[in-house]
């Protein structure tokens, strides 16, 4: 005769009735899934935000459908033609300029543009207007210009040594995300300017951006941008689409994503031991009424029911609270990061990333659940009686469907929403490996313990007893607290190790100025000014041209860059581009590491000397061959030697140097740094430079790198804002591996009372064991966290491994001092409780 199972309905009303309206017992559950949901949910949403905003104002933020940049140069005849066929063009030019009024200087990233600008959106500008191009002889410039060289609206200023008056305070410019980072604040400019002010002379450091906005609206962008490459070459200008407007920016946005979810995703496996130990607990002191329920006939699936649902409710109240809490917090991490950003600071609802946060919540508490509610299904009720003293075991069978399941679905759910798949696959296989170790890890140790020889101290010997007796919850204690410390590892060696990248790449060490656009005839006139006004100083000038390698390789087998169907991992020179000096002598912070260089009055063959990790990563070797494509004319150089570059400096490192006689003759102007020792900076150098050199422009290093480093500490309180997600949902799996073993912890506290021990003696018990476990977890710990942070920056974010060891050890031994406090103060009620009452609830 088969048993009857109780309905849904009924089981609901059983459940409803037995649980606490503030769930108490299951809060546990609800903070874990609160702060695991929580996070992901922000998470989801901010970058789901920040992601539709660079699709839909993709427009905008180019400034067209498409965009063409090229080097020193304007259009040709042909390429104006054929866009011009496509629809409305804007031509403009982007250079570095100074701005100046009387004695008082400015660096400014200056965009002239024609009367047809912006083709998309508008400028806004200060005083609330809306504008376009400014007038010939205007100039819309920025706050911050405005407030150093104390210029007002109607007020007159020179700019690239033309006088100009300020039209209008800019507020935002809708393209200054796809402009990429500019070496001082924004000023416009009418097209004219540059050519009046002769900063587009052969030679000129400049660059052209010219956008199309399609006649028809049908028209691919993609389609036309690779048309527009193969009519013209691909060596011709570099093009872009409305659909990659700010590609730098996406694929940070999309690597910082993935990062942030795989820190939520920890924080979600972390709280998930905590919800196996809070359900645990609370079905443990349910224990009397499921054998109550038993014994009135509930079956096993009954029991299932009931406290599925209980559990279930739990787990949907802190899924939504968590939800709430993330949409709740992302308006507050929009305006943090609005500056760096293109994301909306109000309430932004994200359905699809809230419904996956709350999916990844759900199946972790079903995979965590499952055990403590199995062992509860399927046991009689004469065995749940007893279970203080003879502790339930489920069979594995019972288990396993619902949490293999929820694991499918975690890893399915994770991988379609994953930017690198592969990534992400390793990193579920990584938690997995981590528990299966640390549960193999906690049998060792209660093994190992069991057959330790004996102390002589009873103190000692009864909390080494305590790791192997019966009931004991030493695997869920070194799962639980070897994977949250494990947690803070991880997190604490990605932050260093990020932060270790991004200092690297700005030294505390720099020159006080860089220069650009020296007139070649002109360096002795400038290094006598410099010597006039900054006496002393250490001034080093560089020819400085712009050039794109189109080939490299053996003579006789070049291969074309236009060919590859994808650039060898680290070959980033061969994108777009790049700097391109000529020198007589090893520049300064290369050494040469293979091959010879060339005498100061070589004149033969044409030569070069490439950057040793370039050539190892495109496979180049002494005696092959480079080709670059300059202004538009193709120059082959043998490569005589390798260097190792210092890129620690913020001087001038070039990945290619010529000899003199292959780059010497092309239109080029020049590039200085100059060091003042650290006496200063005069107040009257940079106006004297400005009037004796008015087309050269100026870029003071120090506000450059306070504005880069105040970037880089926002990025940092991002990820340590993270990170506190796992370290809080770390505490939590603290409490739930206390709170699970807070019933046989009270039991054998009253048994030793009894038998005549003081509570002292039972507080170094307890030091004792958790002491011990959180020696050998520590050590764990720091092996396995090292080892996935590790994973995460050289294969996630393809930087290198540069970990702060003090910093992860002091973590580290906070997480240990923590697990100490919480154990020790989460044992105190227990040292507390009553003998003669304790007894009579056990």
């Amino acid at each position: 005769m088969s048993e009857q199972t109780l309905p849904w309905a009924t089981a609901w009303k059983i459940a409803r009735r037995d649980l606490h309206a503030r769930f108490k017992g299951l809060r546990l559950l609800l903070v874990c899934l609160f702060l695991g949901v929580g996070a992901l949910a922000a998470i989801g949403t901010l970058t789901g935000s920040i992601e539709r905003e660079l699709t839909s104002r993709g427009r905008e933020v180019l400034g067209g459908d498409i965009e063409l940049r090229m080097w020193q140069r304007g259009l040709t005849k042909a390429e104006r033609t054929a866009l011009h066929e496509l629809g409305t063009v804007s031509e403009g030019t982007r250079m570095q300029a100074i701005a100046r009024k009387g004695d008082l200087t400015a660096p400014v990233a200056l965009k002239a543009v024609d009367a047809a600008w912006p083709l998309y959106g508008s400028l806004a500008l200060a005083d609330g207007r809306n504008m376009g191009a400014p007038p010939s002889g205007t100039a819309w410039i920025a706050r911050g210009t405005a407030a150093r060289l104390g210029l007002d609206v109607g007020d007159s200023f020179s700019l690239g040594g033309e006088t100009v008056r300020v039209g209008g305070i800019i507020a935002s410019d809708p393209e200054q995300l796809s402009e990429g980072f500019a070496l001082g604040d924004l000023a416009i400019a009418a097209a004219d300017l540059p050519a009046r002010a002769n900063l587009t002379a052969p030679g000129a450091m400049y660059r052209s951006a010219v956008r199309v906005r399609f006649d028809a609206p049908s028209r691919n962008a993609e389609t036309t941008a690779e048309a527009l490459t193969d009519t013209f070459g691909e060596d011709a200008f570099e093009v872009r689409t409305h659909e990659a407007a700010s590609p730098s920016t996406a694929r940070f946005v999309e690597r910082m994503g993935q990062f942030l979810i795989l820190v939520g995703l920890a924080a979600l496996v972390i709280a998930g031991i905590g919800i196996g130990g809070g359900v645990s607990s609370y079905l443990e002191a349910r224990r009397s009424s499921i054998a109550t329920l038993k014994v009135l006939g509930a079956t096993s699936r009954d029991i299932a029911r009931i406290y599925l649902l209980q559990v279930g409710s739990a787990a949907l109240a802190g899924s939504l609270a968590g939800l709430v809490a993330g949409v709740a917090v992302t308006p507050l991490l929009a305006r943090a990061l609005g500056d760096l950003l293109p994301v909306d600071t109000g309430t932004t609802i994200a359905p699809a990333a809230l419904a996956t946060a709350a999916a990844y919540g759900l199946l972790v508490a079903l995979i965590f659940a499952a055990p403590p509610l199995a062992r509860a299904r399927s046991f009689p009720a004469m065995a749940l009686m007893r279970a203080g003293v003879s502790p339930l075991r489920a069979n594995l069978r019972t288990f396993a469907l619902p949490v293999g399941l929820g694991l499918a679905a975690i890893v399915a759910l994770a991988l379609v929403n994953a930017a690198q798949p592969m990534v992400t696959l390793g990193f579920l296989a990584g938690s997995a490996l981590l528990l299966g170790l640390l549960a193999a890890l906690g049998l060792g140790i209660r093994k190992l313990a069991a057959h330790l020889p004996r102390p002589g101290d009873p103190i000692l010997r009864a909390g080494l007893a305590n790791l192997s007796r019966p009931g004991a919850q030493t695997g869920a204690l070194v799962t639980a607290l070897g994977f949250g410390l494990s947690a803070f590892v991880l997190i604490a060696a990605i932050q260093t190790s990020l932060d270790g990248n991004m200092r690297n790449a700005l030294p505390d060490r720099a020159p006080d100025y860089f220069v650009l656009d020296i007139p070649k005839a002109g360096a002795e006139d400038f290094r006598a000014t410099v010597e006039r006004t900054l006496p002393g100083s250490s001034v080093r000038i560089v020819p400085n041209l712009r050039g794109r390698v189109i080939a490299y390789g053996p003579r006789d087998a070049m291969t074309r860059v236009a060919d590859l169907d994808e650039r060898p991992e680290g070959a980033w020179a061969l994108r777009g581009e790049r700097g391109l000096t000529y020198a007589e002598t090893v520049p300064e912070g290369s050494t040469v590491t293979s091959g010879h260089w060339w005498a100061p009055d070589y004149s033969g063959e044409p030569l070069v000397s490439i950057d040793e990790e370039f050539a190892e990563a495109v496979g180049l070797k002494v005696g092959d061959y480079l080709t670059v494509s300059l202004l538009g004319v193709e120059r082959t150089a043998r490569i005589a030697a390798l260097r190792r570059i210092d890129w620690d400096t913020m001087g001038f490192n070039f990945v290619m140097v010529f000899s003199p006689n292959t780059l010497a003759d092309a239109p080029h102007n020049l590039a200085a740094t100059i060091d003042t020792g650290g006496k200063g900076r005069p107040r009257d150098f940079l106006p004297v430079l400005a009037r004796e050199f008015p087309s050269s422009s100026v870029i003071e290093t120090g506000s450059l790198l306070t504005q880069a480093r105040g970037i880089l500490d926002q990025m940092t309180l991002a990820i340590l804002a993270a990170a506190s997600v796992a370290v809080l949902a770390g505490l939590a799996v603290l409490l739930g591996a206390i709170a699970a073993a807070r019933a046989s912890r009270t039991y054998d506290n009253v048994i030793l009372r009894v038998l005549g021990a003081s509570r002292h003696q039972l507080l170094v018990l307890q030091i004792v064991e958790y002491g011990a476990l959180a020696l050998v977890l520590g050590l764990v710990a720091l092996a396995l966290g090292s080892a996935m942070a590790w994973a995460v920056i050289t294969q996630l974010f393809e930087f290198e491994w540069l970990p702060d060891w003090p910093r992860i050890l002091a973590v580290l031994a906070a997480g240990l001092v923590l697990v100490l406090a919480f154990a020790l103060g989460g044992s105190l009620p227990q040292l507390r409780a009553r003998p003669a009452r304790a007894l009579r609830e056990l």
